[in-house]
């Protein structure tokens, strides 16, 4: 009697550890659709397409992974990193958060007619988040690398006050005083970016990614020892300034005709990517690989030193760059899949992931806390602005058309707009520019790279969607773009 009740104790313990798989996100600073060797866009067949950027970039280990998994051709983000952040946190649209603009460490960076009142703050102690969420659940969850979710003395300056039970490497800031274990990463020598928590990597030739890695690898196992589920989340601080070589993987570029800024910011994309291959490796050595979940992903458009902001530079085909409103600012690459295929582990069938597979469905960043509360049957207390992706990685699609808003009341290279996003048509309005001229009108489908501008020969498809834009801001709580004059501060209408 004692054994089968044991044995039926043993399979319950079994069933529910396949239920509750583990979780591990890569976030990559300022990574664009085109920073890797992976293709995220389409050719004329509908088939993924290289182009040069494309061949220039060398990452094995997200070919690999995109072999293993489903990567997305249009998934969006904001165009800025603590927006994203928070959204991702949230599942929430900037709109509705109120984090509209990159938090500066030190001062409230509004903007000459942005919002008093906006979520400078970041994530604070109430705001409920995804990390808090499973820690409640009972996983042990995992920060290591960029944090950037609150200024400096405010509680989202520290990612354990964000539900995080781990937290290593991050804090205020959003990019490193330096990427070099020997300037031990900017402590000492830089008071307002240096890196925290690596003491044991200080003076020694350990770039920051590698550090970081070493941290997460040793978290995750000792989650995997004490037998608990997991929630690794991995924020690296490449690719974002200041543009360090990476002297593991400079001489691939030396060759190269591009500047050295670049040789530079390629030699951050091979590391990261060396650091994905290394964690994916981990999860294989420790036995869990096929009960994690990999969800890959950037936080905003490209930076790399390639060429003018608004134009077709570091993301072409692409037009723009990170910070604009254009594709390249806001279009990231997103890769999900589980960490080795096993079709017949509960959870691999509660999410089913097609491996080797293309999705041009539109996904976005709002996504990943439905999807996850969904796997594991975890109840968010926010309002979700995303929907379930379980049906693109089946290769289906979903049973609503999705929308993607992107709310930026603010200065920044593009400034004061707001990006709708609905089926094929994409709106970009300017609440500062003067009337008649504050709407651009895209038709992705038939123009992917931004060329023409339909506002003006598609009035009634630049209406409706103004109208459908505007319905939506209002629904979200969003805040607005003020108007200055004779010292008296309004809210600027908008109209076409």
């Amino acid at each position: 009697m004692r054994s089968i009740l044991f044995f039926f104790l043993a399979a319950a313990s079994t069933m529910a550890a396949e239920l509750r798989p583990n979780v591990l996100i890569f976030l990559v600073d300022d990574m664009g659709v085109m920073d890797s060797s992976v293709p995220f866009l389409s050719g004329e067949d509908g088939r993924p397409k290289m182009h040069p950027l494309n061949q220039a970039y060398r990452t094995p280990q997200l070919e690999r992974l995109a072999k293993m998994g489903t990567r997305f051709e249009q998934f969006y983000a904001n165009s800025v990193c603590s927006p994203s952040r928070v959204s991702l946190m949230t599942g929430q649209s900037s709109a509705r958060h109120h984090v509209t603009q990159w938090i500066d460490p030190a001062r409230k960076n509004s903007g000459a007619r942005g919002p008093q009142d906006w979520r400078w703050e970041g994530v604070t102690k109430d705001l409920w988040t995804l990390p808090r969420m499973l820690q409640q659940a009972g996983y042990r969850t995992i920060h290591v690398g960029k944090g950037h979710f609150g200024p400096k003395g405010k509680p989202g300056s520290d990612p354990s006050t964000t539900g995080f039970d781990v937290a290593i490497a991050g804090s205020e800031i959003g990019q490193p005083a330096s990427y070099y274990g020997k300037d031990n990463y900017g402590i000492g020598k830089s008071k307002t970016h240096a890196v925290p928590d690596l003491d044991a990597y200080h003076g020694k030739d350990v770039f920051l990614t590698e550090a970081c890695t070493q941290e997460m690898k040793r978290e995750i196992s000792v989650a995997v020892d004490a037998g608990k589920p997991f929630f690794a989340y991995m924020p690296y601080y490449a690719l974002h300034s200041p543009f360090m070589s990476d002297p593991r993987y400079a001489p691939n570029y030396a060759g190269s005709e591009k500047s050295q800024q670049w040789k530079n910011f390629a030699s951050l994309v091979e590391g990261m990517d060396a650091s994905v291959g290394a964690l994916l490796d981990h999860l294989v050595e420790l036995g869990v690989a096929q009960d994690t979940l990999v969800i890959f992903l950037g936080d905003n458009g490209s930076d790399a030193p390639l060429g003018a902001e608004h134009g077709y530079s570091s993301s072409a085909p692409l037009r723009g760059k990170k910070g604009t409103h254009y594709e390249g600012g806001m279009r990231v690459p997103c890769i999900m899949a589980w960490g080795k295929e096993n079709k017949q582990v509960a959870v691999q069938k509660k999410l089913l992931i097609q491996a080797g597979a293309w999705s041009r469905e539109m996904g976005s960043i709002l996504d990943v806390v439905p999807t996850l509360s969904n796997l594991l049957g975890v109840e968010p207390k926010q309002t979700l602005d995303g929907a379930d992706l379980a049906p693109l990685l089946r290769g289906e699609k979903r049973d609503a058309e999705q929308a993607f808003l992107m709310h930026f009341p603010h200065e920044h290279r593009s400034s004061y707009f707001t990006v709708y996003r609905r089926g094929s048509w994409k709106l970009i309005y300017h609440y500062t520019k003067p009337a008649g001229k504050r709407c651009e009108l895209y038709d992705l489908a038939h123009d992917p790279y931004e060329t023409t501008n339909l506002a003006t020969e598609k009035p009634q498809e630049r209406d409706r969607m103004l109208a459908e834009m505007r319905t939506d801001l209002a629904a979200k709580g969003a805040q607005y773009v003020r108007a200055v004059k004779n010292d008296a501060e309004e809210i600027l209408p908008i109209s076409p």
